[in-house]
């Protein structure tokens, strides 16, 4: 257990400090040997050096989600036909019944640790040779939110450019990620890097 993410918990909302505790209860349950960590300043449960998952909580809601979602088929089973409009694809959670049941969760858990072991890692699309490539610190940031992730793919060359600098051009990590989880909020929202300067 980590100090830091007991601190997360206790500074969540009501609502959300039972959540999070039963997720953690739950991934420590199915992996024993997980550890956390804060990263992107929220909790992430780490096996065998690589995120396995993560969970944060919001003002109204929490997230939950796998690093390899996008690979794994119990996560496909459990996301069809849902709206992919929050942080991760299991959408926004306020109760505990709104996760997956303890038998759903086992078996993803399960199903992320094995694809972990056999060194699986997440789908990026292959960038354009006359584009800057995107960091991997910011390609698993938005691999956590659909939203920002479908506008930054499908923007243009100059919109890409513009965060990646900003991002690289941090001096330290904690600006970094700092940096990082503004970028994702603004990229989510449609705004461009410097939409603050731009003339109505």
């Amino acid at each position: 257990m980590n100090s830091k993410v007991d601190a997360y918990i206790q500074n969540a909302q009501p609502f959300a400090q039972p959540v999070l505790e039963y997720i953690r209860e739950t991934v420590h349950e199915f992996c024993p040997g997980t550890t956390e960590a804060m990263k992107w300043s929220f909790p992430h449960f780490i096996y065998k050096g690589k995120n396995l998952c993560s969970m944060a909580a919001f003002k109204q809601h929490c997230a939950f989600g796998f690093w390899l979602e996008s690979e794994m088929k119990t996560m496909k089973e459990l996301t069809q036909g849902r709206e992919k409009n929050s942080m991760f694809t299991l959408g926004k959670i306020t109760k505990i019944e709104d996760l997956p049941s303890k038998a759903q969760l086992k078996n993803c858990i399960l199903e992320a640790m094995e694809l972990t072991d056999m060194g699986a890692s997440i789908k990026k699309s292959s960038p354009n040779p006359s584009e800057v490539e995107v960091p991997d610190y910011l390609a698993d940031a938005l691999q956590h939110n659909g939203k920002a992730k479908e506008f930054f793919e499908s923007a243009s060359p100059s919109f890409r450019k513009e965060y990646i600098m900003w991002l690289t051009e941090a001096k330290t990590e904690a600006t970094r990620n700092k940096r990082m989880a503004q970028a994702v909020e603004w990229i989510s929202e449609g705004k461009g890097r410097n939409w603050k300067y731009v003339k109505k």
